[in-house]
């Protein structure tokens, strides 16, 4: 498994490259659809090849460990086979949705004491136990355990918890050398730059994690409470200081103009549940801006739903027929909705990828973001 830059931006830190996993290679710049429980939220796995083109999806270790649970998972053996999808998969380490379940967790040295949201059964996750987790379930890209501090976080808290990951991280790194993945193919693991919004704490703890990147690295940390610009601020801070060869996950993020903004400061990989989320709910990304399909004003218009869209969803479908499958309640909405959303987001990434290799993505880019923002 490795990470080869192809190509950086002439105007900017924008980067091409290229992941090799043993379950296929991933073009990057690229965004990641969330399968949390082991699918993508109503999205066939044909669609999300063919028509979405995703080259890897995630699933995430908290939601798996509780269900189906790691007998179940073993038994088929690993993620992969259990859900039929044999492209690459991350699996993030649930240290997100721990740092969600304020009030039902308790975080020390050792771990995190956490009750479940499905029965209240309690749980504890250790940086040992996670890796041994996260075997089990088989991804290619593990995430390292570590607590997600709060966007708006004191420098005190912000100190005591990259501490706290900064000791996790170390004992996971161990944990992960000692042991061997359990289903033939290659697994890694990236550290996490954690910091909150101090300069000094996310250098500190670049440094840190570098120390235990192989392949790449993950910005966590950010698009959980801090003004967007701030967000912007920790990636011109921590971006220069990583090595061009590790590949960039910025964990969580984001809209499409987040995307661009982070492929412009030097990101390689995104994940959001955004495209799916939003789109059960009615809205949809297109490249000429953002559209509300329950608003009156698409009743009647029969125009393709993305004239500029790549996805059979933008030009079999029209924003009346949409609107009208929403306004019934229709289950078939939220598919059509949530695939045209990915396939959106596919697109932006692979776009972007072809603008870095011509060497004018900033300029691209600095035209496509007024699009993008824009209220259809």
């Amino acid at each position: 498994m490795d990470f080869k830059l192809i190509a950086t931006d002439k105007e900017s830190s924008a980067r091409a490259g290229v992941l090799t996993t043993d379950h296929g290679r991933i073009e990057t710049p690229i965004f990641m659809p969330v399968g949390t429980v082991g699918s993508v939220k109503g999205v066939y796995h044909r669609d999300l090849k063919e028509d979405i083109k995703a080259q890897i999806i995630l699933g995430n270790t908290y939601h798996l460990y509780l269900r189906p649970g790691l007998d179940t998972l073993k038994a088929a053996g690993g993620l992969h086979k259990f859900t039929a999808w044999d492209r690459p998969i991350l699996t993030d380490s649930g240290g997100f949705q721990v740092f969600s379940l304020t009030g039902i967790r308790k975080l020390t040295a050792e771990g995190c004491t956490f009750q479940s949201h499905i029965d209240g059964s309690r749980h504890t996750f250790t940086p040992e136990n996670n890796v041994d987790t996260q075997r089990i379930i088989g991804a290619d890209i593990m995430m390292a355990l570590d607590e997600c501090c709060p966007g708006d976080a004191d420098r005190k808290y912000a100190e005591k918890s990259l501490k706290l990951t900064q000791g996790w991280l170390e004992r996971y790194a161990k944990r992960f050398n000692e042991t061997e993945p359990l289903y033939g193919y290659n697994q890694t693991f990236f550290p996490i730059i954690q910091g909150c919004v101090y300069p000094d704490l996310r250098l500190k703890a670049t440094e840190h994690a570098l120390e235990y990147a192989d392949v790449g690295i993950a910005i966590g940390g950010l698009a959980v409470g801090e003004p967007t610009e701030k967000m912007y601020e920790m990636l011109e801070v921590v971006s220069p200081a990583i090595p061009a060869g590790k590949a960039r996950y910025l964990m969580g993020v984001g809209t499409p103009e987040n995307i661009l903004e982070g492929i412009e400061r030097g990101v390689d990989m995104f994940d959001c549940v955004m495209p799916t989320r939003n789109g059960r709910n009615g809205m949809l990304f297109t490249w000429n801006g953002i559209m509300n399909m329950r608003n009156a004003k698409w009743a009647d218009d029969f125009s393709p739903i993305d004239p500029d869209g790549c996805s059979f969803v933008d030009h079999a479908y029209s924003k009346a027929y949409l609107r009208h499958l929403f306004i019934a309640g229709e289950m078939f909405a939220a598919q059509l909705a949530s695939e045209h959303n990915l396939a959106f987001y596919l697109d932006l990434v692979r776009t972007a990828r072809r603008h870095i290799l011509d060497g004018d993505f900033a300029a691209w880019k600095k035209d496509t973001v007024k699009r993008l923002t824009n209220r259809l």
